[in-house]
């Protein structure tokens, strides 16, 4: 019987899918438009998820159902802000300022003094992207919209929780794609028109599904069973590095010496914070994947 990868592997296997399946998407923007391919991206999530599970609304209360799709509209949300600030942003710095969003998670949850370091290291790496501006391809417009995607992320970890704890296995979040679905319609519409029904661009929208939602789910959920929560976030952290990594390679961003810097700064702000929280009795790990 062949053996499972370690969890380290498989986790990071996740990160880096949702990273080049992120570089990908973005090939595909001046097709369809950012609104376009997250709208091909979260229908055909949402198609895939929703037969694989589904889920049943009987006997659900409305609470659950509120919250089903309250987690859904930020998804969807959360998606189309991080989609739009890619198209304005190269993706190492996109994926470093939206990575704020579970850092401030972390960091108010743990409310030490000791995260003021954090705090000013992560704000000042986002601080110096920020002051950067056209020199390294960095807007205003693209940075707002990368920090309400990090908003969004935030919400969703928080939503996260209080809809797996209802909802059986990816009941929950194949709902949530779901409603997503519908949040995008209009800008998918607008950005993708006619181009929508290509079958390359169909073809894309599939692939950026499958790279950045079904598989690092996937691999996350068995992952997450053999790993601690601590691993975990340690490894998540590695999300910009990865996110870099894909600019250069697939889309020939260049690694400037003040992106490395600030990426470093978000990178150390996350690990700290993970490495010397305070550990709980029993340590639940969500899948938090980011919008990417």
């Amino acid at each position: 019987m062949p053996r499972t990868p370690p969890p380290q592997l498989l986790l990071l296997g996740s990160i880096s899918s949702v990273q080049f399946g992120s570089a990908f998407a973005a090939k595909l923007f001046h097709q369809a438009g950012p609104g376009g391919v997250v709208f091909l991206r979260l229908a055909m999530s949402a198609i895939v998820l929703l037969a694989i599970t589904r889920p049943s609304l009987r006997g659900r209360t409305r609470p659950d159902l509120r919250a089903a799709v309250a987690f859904g509209l930020i998804l969807g949300t959360m998606n189309w802000t991080f989609y739009e600030a890619l198209d304005r942003l190269p993706l190492g710095p996109a994926v470093t300022i939206e990575f704020v969003g579970p850092l401030a998670v972390a960091i108010v949850g743990s409310r030490r003094a000791l995260d003021l370091l954090w705090v000013v290291l992560a704000g000042g790496g986002v601080a110096l992207l920020a002051l950067r501006g056209d020199r390294s391809g960095i807007t205003g417009l693209g940075v707002g919209l990368a920090l309400i995607a990090a908003a969004c992320w935030a919400f969703y970890i928080l939503l996260s929780k209080r809809v797996g704890a209802a909802f059986a296995a990816l009941d929950g979040l194949a709902i949530a794609l779901g409603v997503g679905t519908f949040v995008v319609i209009p800008t998918g519409i607008v950005e993708g028109g006619s181009a929508l029904g290509r079958p390359s661009v169909l073809a894309g929208g599939l692939a950026v599904a499958m790279l950045s939602s079904l598989i690092p789910y996937s691999l996350e959920i068995t992952a997450l069973r053999r790993l601690s929560a601590a691993a975990f976030g340690i490894l998540m952290s590695l999300e910009p590095a990865f996110a870099a990594l894909a600019g250069v390679l697939v889309l020939g961003q260049s690694l400037t010496g003040v992106l490395a810097i600030a990426i470093v700064m978000v990178v150390t702000a996350s690990v700290g914070t993970t490495l010397l929280a305070p550990r709980p009795v029993a340590e639940p790990v969500t899948v938090a994947s980011g919008p990417q």
